[in-house]
């Protein structure tokens, strides 16, 4: 499967875990939370310092999360990237998305070891439609310059 696929494939159902959701509102991991669920986006948030997010309860691991979340994006930095991809191996979880610049060295071998479709390096915002913003300005010169996953 290319990048491209992989990509739509995790973003189709528009049903998702994110590991790393912020309370605080100035946070990346808040502003993933909001925007996807604008965007109509179910999503199971994952935070072991929270018991819910703007009324939606969290969980505080991956493997505590209902059944029916297959894909998980992943938004935490580095220091958890790795413990949550591990996490997502034991729940069964096969496809996931690591925000870019929360990889590690060690991601995409856990990854491959645990039969994981992994997508990384990439900005989920640049994906999730409809992209709008910065985003949507970045995507098409992306586009342009031929930058876009194939």
């Amino acid at each position: 499967m290319t990048k491209k696929e992989s990509i739509s494939n995790f973003l189709a159902p528009k049903k998702l875990a994110i590991a790393g959701v912020s309370r605080n509102t100035k946070k990346f991991g808040y502003a993933v939370f909001n925007e996807l669920r604008q965007k109509g986006f179910d999503i199971c948030p994952i935070n072991p310092k929270a018991d819910e997010i703007d009324g939606v309860k969290c969980y505080k691991s991956v493997s505590e999360i209902p059944a029916g979340y297959d894909k998980l994006f992943i938004v935490t930095p580095k220091n958890d990237t790795d413990i949550m991809l591990k996490q997502a191996v034991d729940k069964g979880i096969k496809h996931v998305w690591v925000q870019q610049m929360s990889n590690t060295t060690e991601t995409a071998k856990i990854a491959e070891s645990g039969g994981i479709e992994l997508i990384e390096k990439e900005c989920i915002f640049m994906f999730a439609e409809p992209v709008t913003s910065i985003h949507k300005f970045h995507h098409f010169l992306w586009k342009v310059f031929g930058q876009l996953p194939k």
